[in-house]
């Protein structure tokens, strides 16, 4: 017989234990004041969008397929409101256990503790999009003057004031899922229903008594408020165990399967799931890590030279996407007599860096040198060894001055 609240605790702790552990790792962080958006290993950049909209795109249809597969079950075991307030609820129960009857003492102790972790609490999520060493920074010198200290401080009270009065009537008053759920259900979404096809209710109340949404399972599994925790199915099953019967709720595939089906609808799904990721894969491993621009600058076509050369000038921008120092070597192609005046040559790149510059290009006057005349810019790339060529155009007189 399945223990459902073992289950679940043990799931909220794991997930606590990631949602504490990613923005150290950079695993899925949205560092806002470098415009980096860090996914499992890669390191992408606000300009690269067409792999953060797939990324999100694939997450949002992960969301939209577990909610019509599973229902609520993301309510009850994976939603961080659910895990902190169930958490606040028994450290308050326990607490006041602890130091019955002094009930200001277990309140004073509450608050102080709940006033640490929220602190911590905000901490971390304040990391997923702040880095870490730089918010600890600006916590030790409680700074509330800058955008990562004022946000800090107000997610801080905000975390204090939810965990501590609010909890889980955010779910039944604020949170818009279980809304969205009743539209994304159907007659196969998992979930927690209430039978006497195999005995009677004994109307023990167990199974009210320990929900923590307050609601009674036998008057429908669609309340808006029942979060398919299953605490009334480990209820039941205790109860009634005793009597060598069996329980009367349990989890079932919408409210007459007992398994689960894979129809039309589901299959969708997965394959628009496999598009994205699909899509993403393709889109990151196309990605280059060292990115190099090059572009002429047109504000004067050419000008011409102490040295009777004719010059063009040009802008580049290399963007060191990786974790490692990176160079770019520029040469010339298909500009007879042409020489490229830039310096230093290789240009370096630190990484995560954004490095911009200019060079001249000059080739020898021509008596009848066509006005556009076509060529190619080559760079490699050190120490990855990737070649670009940009084509590219001098302009130049066409007659010799």
């Amino acid at each position: 017989m399945a223990n459902w609240h073992q289950l679940r605790k043990r799931i909220h702790v794991l997930c606590f234990l990631i949602f504490a552990v990613l923005p150290f790792f950079n695993v899925v962080r949205f560092d806002i004041p470098r415009q980096r958006f860090y996914c499992f290993g890669y390191e992408l950049w606000i300009n690269e969008f067409a792999i953060i909209f797939f990324t999100l795109m694939f997450l949002m249809f992960i969301i939209v397929a577990a909610s019509v597969v599973f229902g609520r079950v993301y309510c009850g075991y994976l939603c961080p409101q659910m895990i902190f307030s169930e958490a606040s609820m028994a450290l308050q129960k326990k607490l006041r256990r602890w130091f019955k009857p002094r009930e200001r003492l277990a309140a004073a102790a509450f608050y102080a503790i709940l006033a640490v972790a929220s602190v911590f609490l905000a901490f971390i999520f304040i990391s997923y999009f702040v880095e870490p060493r730089d918010l600890a920074r600006r916590l030790l010198a409680l700074d509330i003057r800058t955008a990562g200290g004022i946000s800090g401080a107000s997610v801080t009270l905000l975390t204090f004031l939810d965990f501590a009065f609010v909890r889980l009537r955010f779910c039944t008053t604020v949170c818009p899922y279980g809304y969205l759920q009743g539209m994304l259900g159907d007659s196969s979404t998992l979930l927690v229903q209430y039978s006497e096809a195999e005995g009677k209710c004994i109307q023990c109340m167990k199974c009210v008594r320990d929900c923590p949404m307050d609601i009674d399972i036998r008057n429908s599994p669609f309340q808006i408020e029942c979060v398919h925790c299953g605490e009334c199915i480990d209820s039941c099953n205790t109860i009634l165990a005793r009597l060598k019967r069996p329980g009367l709720i349990r989890y079932t595939w919408g409210l007459t399967a007992s398994r689960f089906a894979l129809d039309a609808k589901r299959v969708v799904l997965m394959l628009i799931l496999v598009f994205y990721a699909s899509g993403l894969l393709v889109a990151l491993s196309a990605r280059r890590p060292v990115l190099v621009r090059i572009e002429p600058e047109r504000a004067t076509l050419y000008r011409m030279g102490a040295d009777g050369r004719v010059y063009n000038h040009f802008r580049y921008s290399i963007s060191n996407r990786s974790h490692k120092p990176a160079a770019v070597v520029f040469s010339l192609g298909d500009l007879p007599g042409a020489k490229l005046a830039m310096s230093p040559n290789p240009a370096a790149a630190a990484p995560g860096a954004a490095v911009q510059g200019e060079f001249d290009i000059s080739a020898p006057p021509g008596g009848h040198r066509d006005l556009v005349t076509h060529f190619n810019i080559v760079t490699n790339t050190i120490p990855d060894s990737v070649t670009d060529t940009f084509p590219m155009t001098f302009i130049s007189p066409t007659e010799a001055p």
